[in-house]
């Protein structure tokens, strides 16, 4: 149940799985279903080490505590992130996938668009998928 991931509560998003004004198309599976609940979130706090989607969590934060909705174990690294999964090719990105950046880390969306908690100033937000140099991109379904 997504909704046991985070205990906060004064935040945006729901337990539900629904899609929501974010969501998009073009994944397959559970990536496309984490790339839509990640969604729910857009709008709440950054927080450096944090790792609630509500309350406030950090970009390697938010990609693990989505993951772990569906009961995906991921480490707290952006730089670890790196070698989880699978590697995949930059030009067949899927909704879900995992995109790696130096020092910072989001969830492909489609349409050249990643969701990821960016800084204290944007907090959870969308992000142009080229922003920076692509480090990896990390497939986990």
């Amino acid at each position: 149940d997504p909704g046991t991931v985070d205990t906060g509560n004064t935040g945006k998003g729901t337990d539900s799985m629904n899609a929501g004004a974010g969501a998009v198309t073009g994944g397959s599976g559970v990536g496309q279903q984490a790339a839509n609940y990640a969604c729910n979130f857009v709008g709440n706090p950054y927080k450096f080490g944090g790792t609630s989607l509500t309350n406030g969590t950090d970009c390697s934060g938010f990609v693990m505590s989505v993951y772990s909705a569906f009961g995906v174990g991921l480490p707290h690294s952006s730089s670890a992130m790196r070698s989880v999964g699978y590697g995949v090719d930059v030009n067949s990105m899927q909704a879900g996938d995992i995109v790696c950046y130096s020092g910072h880390v989001g969830i492909y969306t489609g349409n050249g668009t990643i969701v990821n908690a960016l800084n204290s100033s944007s907090g959870i937000t969308y992000t142009n998928v080229n922003y920076s140099p692509i480090l990896a991109v990390r497939r986990i379904y």
